[in-house]
């Protein structure tokens, strides 16, 4: 479990097959900030960029630490296929804050940022969800974008999807990747963690119980 707060930011430097062909998944490394890596150990999970991967190999001399990516997850996120810039969160431990939401570290859908620009002191970040999620996402709720948690202020329906709206403070986009974001990025979307079973309660048609 996570809670939407980026810890820091990475680097993809290498995504090499699993396999001969695309159909493998790939192995990356990722070079993470000096001392990041200190408290971590094989078998730890890490968020990059609201994916929950598995650290399988540790290397405290460069700062860099592996992670194999299936190819069912390659196709079902962005960000995660090549070299570039990654958000980074650890696994949330008992006594930690939860500074954001819960956050299971699974990527529901991928997003499409249709608008971004400077409001102010901060930004207006607009991303399109598709249909498929568009009865999760409400006003005043949580959402995570690349694995930060984020307050919903707006919400249109249209008929691809739904557009929300989320308004970013400068340190946000300073201390994540969001600020790398331009009209068309892909971004990996994760619902309310209480949506998802509310919508499951909801839709099972079981009669209630005696």
């Amino acid at each position: 479990m996570f809670t939407g707060i980026i810890t820091a930011t990475g680097e993809v430097t290498s995504a090499t097959l699993l396999g001969d062909s695309a159909a493998h998944g790939r192995r990356l490394a990722v070079r993470a900030p000096t001392g990041y890596l200190d408290d971590v150990q094989l078998g730890d999970s890490i968020a990059l960029n609201g994916a929950c991967m598995t650290a399988t190999a540790i290397d405290l001399a460069s700062n860099t630490f592996t992670v194999d990516v299936s190819q069912e997850s390659l196709a079902r996120t962005a960000g995660l296929d090549g070299p570039g810039p990654v958000n980074l969160e650890k696994a949330m431990r008992p006594l930690d804050r939860l500074g954001g939401h819960m956050v299971s570290g699974h990527v529901d859908g991928l997003g499409s940022v249709t608008h971004f620009a400077q409001l102010g002191e901060s930004w207006e970040l607009r991303v399109l969800a598709p249909t498929e999620l568009r009865k999760f996402i409400a006003y005043k709720g949580s959402v995570t974008v690349n694995g930060v948690s984020l307050t919903v202020n707006r919400v249109v329906d249209l008929p691809e999807g739904a557009e929300f709206s989320i308004n970013l403070i400068p340190h946000t986009v300073s201390h994540t990747t969001l600020g790398l974001l331009k009209v068309g990025s892909r971004v990996n979307l994760e619902i309310d963690l209480i949506a998802r079973y509310v919508e499951r309660m909801l839709t099972t048609g079981l009669p209630p119980a005696a």
